[in-house]
């Protein structure tokens, strides 16, 4: 009963609380609020919830609010439970001091983990690290600064956290605004990529406002709620106080921690708009963090090994690792390849499919005369996603793409193929700097020359943003490239092309399209594409080295792929055709097809014989089996017929069948930019065995 009257009558404690319960207060409102702007957001497509599940979207929504505000506390404890002049006394103060020169000495100047990250890293350890020494050092040697340094201390912490509630819901939006969902392995991805990222949200955004808006808006909000608390830190003093409140809050914070990871493991309606606006975005932002790489064997669907194993060789007539050869009845043609990914060209953009815009006319005239696959599917929302399929020719991994991860040299890629069985010479040409989602180091580890910003002189640039040149100079540097490629002779080249304009902050030259750049929307950047890739063949068509060249054509994943669930089919329809006018009749090919069937196909035009571990197939083989691999970086999806399976991570440890935690849907194409979706009864486990197999034997031998 004495500590229970102590607790209700210490000030200190008191003040803890009221500290906390004001910030709490605080990230529920804003928190609410965020929820209700998402949902008149254009990219939420469904509001159509029971009242049940409005309760789960506000309720357990604020629960997992309160929770994460509960854990991020901890740096509010720590500075009130660290505020003490005992720390100052010799020699304990001379200690400190000399620890944190000692700790700002290694992290400025030794080979630390700071540096291995790269990117701002380093710098931002350095500045932190010097900053904690000089402010220790200052109340250390000048007793009189003390106070109203700890009293600025606690005044600008407040601030911070203010600011960063209110910063994470503008960024909460923006992220929504462009995916759909909270924040995801997306999201940790970019985290890596600061320069392009904040470059690209200078360009997309009013920023200057924003940030002076967020600032005026945490300025007032931080005074109102805490302008009598900013001096009250004499409220720190003491050990007894700190002594009570630290066990029931490092408690409180587990118990919050626990409550909010179960909430998310239990937001697995099919309803994908549901668990994401119930869900908290920092917390999701965390837990994609340590998910970025998933083991398939202990999350998903397995099947023995073997019998894995034994399915792909039936299905491939392969050996050891899906290795086979590939045979034809024709002669061989060696004619030079440009493959050309474009960024974000969701077939949706396309009059072809439907689209009463107009914006895609070059697109649409190349369908016209080229062999074209209505029906293709990527494999992924990323651009890595659709770079791996189309080099790779492999169903997509759990977590990371290939791309990203340490071990991808001397796959078994297309370019390898050509280069070391067909004699081609190999380039991989990308506008921006490479290094951007690793893909320098993936391509240059296999066997692909490299092109990119790095090498263009200033005059072959006449426009550039944040993500790289514009698609104009990238198309241009192609075809002075393979213009020298040619005059060298003695070797057919392979030309893969990623081109960038079709991103935000969608801006590309002035005068070029009817949509000015400065209006900065999607279809200015669709159109532009377009445009860019209709000048590009254009020209091409005046090079000696045209009429012997085949153009691969074709989208690395959709604009969005935000839906009511999992795996929406019409947000991952992209467009698909293969452009030799000299060499191939136009067709239509109406086939259910994947992305890592696009080279295989290409080969067998050409009559090539080769050594393959490609999982793709001849799309225009009579035995082509119609399937498509779609996946997110955690759901995996295997469409055949008129049924999608999609299995998704479960307990890894829990005992589970192999059906548990699989979804199938029944597909009907209602018209060419939408799909019916309906959840069947029975989950057909031969389907599931199928998909299985596949990825899992992918994830094995790759």
């Amino acid at each position: 009963m004495n500590i229970l009257q102590e607790i209700k009558e210490n000030r200190s404690i008191a003040f803890f609380a009221r500290i906390y319960g004001k910030l709490a207060a605080l990230t529920l409102i804003v928190c609410a609020l965020l929820r209700i702007v998402l949902l008149f957001n254009p990219q939420t497509v469904d509001t159509s919830f029971s009242a049940i599940e409005w309760i789960e979207i506000f309720g357990i929504g604020a629960i997992n609010d309160l929770c994460i505000i509960t854990i991020a506390y901890v740096f509010i404890w720590l500075y009130m439970t660290l505020c003490t002049q005992a720390k100052y006394r010799r020699p304990w103060g001379y200690a400190i001091f000399a620890l944190l020169i000692a700790l700002f000495c290694y992290t400025t100047f030794a080979d630390n983990i700071l540096h291995e990250y790269g990117s701002v890293a380093p710098l931002i350890g350095s500045l932190l690290t010097a900053l904690v020494a000089v402010i220790f050092g200052i109340k250390l040697f000048f007793e009189r600064a003390r106070r109203p340094m700890t009293v600025f201390g606690f005044g600008l912490l407040l601030c911070i956290y203010v600011c960063v509630i209110v910063f994470n819901v503008i960024s909460e939006y923006v992220f929504w605004d462009e995916f759909g969902v909270r924040y995801n392995f997306i999201a940790v991805d970019y985290l890596i990529y600061t320069n392009e990222v904040i470059g690209n949200i200078m360009e997309s955004y009013p920023i200057v406002p924003m940030v002076g808006g967020m600032l005026v808006v945490t300025a007032v909000i931080a005074w109102g709620m805490f302008r009598r608390d900013f001096r009250r830190v004499e409220l720190f003093e003491g050990w007894r106080w700190k002594a009570i409140v630290s066990p029931i809050y490092i408690v409180a914070a587990l118990a919050a921690f626990a409550l909010v990871t179960l909430n998310t493991r239990l937001q697995q309606t099919p309803n994908v708009y549901l668990n994401e606006l119930q869900a908290n975005g920092v917390y999701k932002f965390f837990d994609a963090f340590f998910k970025n790489r998933i083991d398939y064997k202990q999350f998903y669907p397995t099947l023995d090994d073997r019998e894995a194993c034994q399915m792909i060789y039936a299905e491939y007539g392969s050996t050891g690792d899906n290795l086979r050869h590939i045979t034809s009845e024709g002669e061989e043609q060696r004619p030079n390849i440009v493959l050309i990914t474009l960024e974000s060209m969701s077939a949706s953009f396309m009059e072809r499919y439907g689209n009463g815009e107009h914006l895609t006319p070059a697109l649409d005239s190349l369908c016209r005369q080229a062999i074209v696959f209505d029906n293709m599917f990527a494999t992924g929302n990323r651009t890595v996603r659709g770079l791996e399929a189309v080099t790779l020719s492999l169903p997509p991994c759990p977590g990371q793409s290939i791309i990203k991860r340490e071990d991808h040299a001397d796959m078994n890629s297309t370019g390898r193929m050509l280069k070391q069985q067909k004699g081609y010479s190999v380039t991989y040409f990308y506008g921006g700097m490479s290094y951007f989602d690793n893909m320098k180091a993936f391509f240059g580890s296999n066997h692909y020359d490299i092109v990119d910003k790095e090498n263009y002189s200033p005059d072959e640039i006449t426009f550039a943003n944040i993500w790289g040149v514009c698609d104009q100079d990238a198309y241009n540097k192609v075809l002075k490239t393979l213009r020298e490629k040619h005059r060298a002779g003695g070797q057919p080249f392979f030309a893969h092309v990623m081109s960038v304009s079709n991103h935000r902050p969608y801006t590309y030259p002035d005068g070029c399209i009817s949509i000015s750049p400065t209006e900065k929307v999607r279809s200015g950047g669709v159109m532009y594409s377009d445009y860019a890739l209709g000048e590009f063949i254009e020209k091409a068509k005046q090079e000696e080295w045209f009429d012997n060249t085949v153009f691969v054509i074709t989208a690395d994943h959709c604009a969005s792929s935000a839906g009511k669930i999992e795996i929406p089919l019409e947000k991952y329809r992209i467009p698909a055709l293969i452009y030799a006018p000299s060499r191939f009749e136009p067709q239509v090919v109406e086939k259910v097809t994947s992305q890592i069937d696009i080279m295989p196909t290409l080969f067998a035009l050409l009559d090539m014989e080769y050594d393959s571990h490609f999982y793709g197939r001849d799309i225009l083989a009579e035995d082509y089996p119609e399937r498509a691999f779609i996946a997110t970086y955690q759901d995996l999806g295997y469409l055949e017929g008129d049924t999608l399976t999609i299995m998704s991570p479960r307990n890894a440890n829990s005992r589970h069948g192999l059906t548990d935690g699989v979804k199938q849907y029944s597909v009907r194409k209602i018209s060419d930019s939408e799909y019916d979706m309906q959840p069947v009864e029975t989950v057909d486990e031969e389907l599931v065995r199928r998909a299985a197999a596949y990825y899992q034997t992918s994830y094995l031998w790759n």
